[in-house]
């Protein structure tokens, strides 16, 4: 391992999806010497980004326009495809509706028109991507039908992105330190810009002066104490989808040493439905996303009361993952029981439900499944046993009444619980079918924080971290991923996570890199 600079051009603090675009983008654009820290070991590497899907939402044009990027279609598949067009007007109705139409929207304006110039970006830096045949997609009638606007991730997932991203780094000459903590930000007394940031590494104190520094090293979802603080009581026992080192660090020095001005739904986060036998304090990095169980639209989720307790098809799962883990937090323990029969069962997906990475729960009959739900955690059989008598009743009803309506898991069928003559105080608004066809299946979830929303304001344009005082931009301070604030309210579309990593990464690397350049000429003179 080199020595830690003692300067450098640009400074990015943080290792995930967001800090290498930065990086790359800050190198490819000029800057010389570009260097990340990240205070996580070398086997932690890349941030909550190594545990995602690798999923990215991007406007596209259809299937020919994704087809040059992806490594996993052949003429033949290609043929079998119904990918449709996902315009930027599709992606933007998207964000106000679920982001509450509080999402910046100058913010939102850049992460949706540049969202597909982004991917095609990484893809020249060697991010390999292919088509979410698994995670986006259902074969029906012998044709892969994707659903949800979102249709490409990377390869091998997180873990894929974050080889790639290392890769295209070690190529443009940055260097990356791990175990390197930033303790504080330094600014020069008169002009107020940022000079110096003062790090801990692997024991040792230093100091790395910069003549740009971008933070982005995530937001607080592994810190119990400000999970508690600001998204609210009880969610310092909320389990831990990510890494462990996202403890909101960066953000309090921000707001500490330079008075960065906050912006961003603070008391929200992405919280997802999570296996509640997986590592409560920190995500397991061979089974990674797999603890997700997101095939709660199939069936329906039954809390340990015996009681439903959202409509689990009132919208595709990409734009309802985000949230519902929140709602299982809100029950009775803070868990709920998954439940498919036969019929759905075969439709789970495997990376999710495979009997490797999770504990089923089964039964020949409904009274025998609740039984043994009894043995992990529900508190009322009967109650169980009642709420999905009453469902099966109202879902009979409906497809009765409705003899020609087809079910469909790629489009939002209709198939519900509500008829003329039946109807749950809670409807199931989509993909409705009776559970009373054994083997019965259930999966205990509980609520897995992935990120949270509050952050740092900045200049849309450049990222610049605006500061709380003057309300102008802190000269040479940016600010990409996790820790930027204003774009995400209450939820957000699947997906545009890493998406805006790639975007706001790339804005940030090149304005930092035009400041550091522009600070040589002006020594030069």
């Amino acid at each position: 391992m080199p020595a830690l600079p003692k300067s450098c051009d640009v400074l990015v603090v943080g290792g995930g999806n967001a800090g290498f675009s930065a990086a790359l983008s800050a190198a490819e654009s000029g800057a010389r010497d570009v260097v990340i820290i990240d205070k996580c070991p070398e086997d932690w590497a890349g941030g909550n980004s190594y545990f995602t899907a690798g999923a990215m939402r991007t406007a596209h044009a259809g299937l020919e326009d994704l087809l040059p990027v992806v490594n996993n279609v052949d003429a033949d598949l290609a043929g079998k495809i119904d990918l449709e067009p996902y315009t930027k007007e599709a992606f933007r109705a998207d964000m106000d509706r679920v982001c509450l139409g509080r999402s910046d929207p100058a913010l939102s304006k850049i992460l949706i028109d540049e969202s597909n110039s982004a991917v095609k970006w990484l893809a020249k830096h060697g991010v390999r991507y292919q088509l979410s045949f698994n995670r986006q997609a259902f074969l029906v009638d012998g044709r892969y039908k994707f659903w949800g606007g979102l249709a490409l991730k990377t390869q091998d997932g997180g873990k894929g992105l974050i080889e790639d991203h290392r890769r295209a780094a070690e190529r443009l000459g940055i260097k990356v330190f791990f175990s390197t903590a930033a303790t504080a930000l330094h600014k020069d007394a008169n002009s107020g810009a940022i000079t110096s940031v003062d790090v801990e590494s692997n024991g040792a104190r230093a100091s790395i002066r910069s003549k740009a520094v971008i933070l982005a090293a995530g937001g607080f979802e592994a810190n119990p104490r400000m999970r508690s603080q600001y998204l609210g009581p009880g969610w310092d026992l909320a389990y831990v989808r990510g890494t462990p080192y996202n403890t909101g660090d960066c953000l309090e020095l921000a707001l500490r040493d330079v008075s960065a001005k906050q912006a961003g739904h603070w008391s929200g986060c992405h919280c997802t439905c999570w296996d509640a036998n997986a590592p409560p304090d920190t995500g397991d990095r061979q089974v990674s996303n797999e603890f997700t169980k997101s095939g709660y639209p199939l069936g329906v989720m039954i809390n340990s009361a015996g009681e439903r307790f959202v409509d689990e098809g009132i919208d595709y799962r990409n734009y309802t993952y985000a949230i519902f883990g929140r709602q299982i937090l809100a029950q009775p323990g803070g868990v709920a029981f998954q439940v498919w029969d036969s019929r759905t069962i075969p439709w789970l997906r495997p990376e999710e439900y495979r009997d490797e990475v999770v504990k089923k729960i089964q039964g020949d009959s409904i009274e025998e499944l609740a039984d043994n739900c009894v043995k992990n955690g529900l508190q009322n059989k009967a109650k169980f046993i009642e709420t999905l008598k009453a469902y099966n009743k109202a879902t009979h009803a409906h497809l009765k009444e409705n003899p020609d309506q087809k079910w469909d898991p790629a489009v939002k069928d209709g198939v519900s619980t509500q008829s003329s003559t039946e109807q749950l105080a809670l409807p199931k608004s989509n993909w409705a079918l009776p559970i009373d066809k054994p083997p019965f299946l259930a999966v205990k979830v509980t609520g897995g924080v992935t990120f949270t929303f509050g952050g740092l304001a900045v200049n849309p344009q450049t990222t610049a971290v605006i500061s709380a005082t003057t309300q102008r931009e802190i000269p040479g301070l940016f600010c990409v991923g996790e820790m930027l604030g204003g774009l995400f309210y209450g939820n957000y579309p699947g997906g545009s996570g890493l998406t805006s990593g790639a975007v706001f990464g790339r804005r940030a690397g090149l304005a930092a890199a035009k400041l550091a350049l522009g600070s040589d000429v002006q020594a030069r003179l």
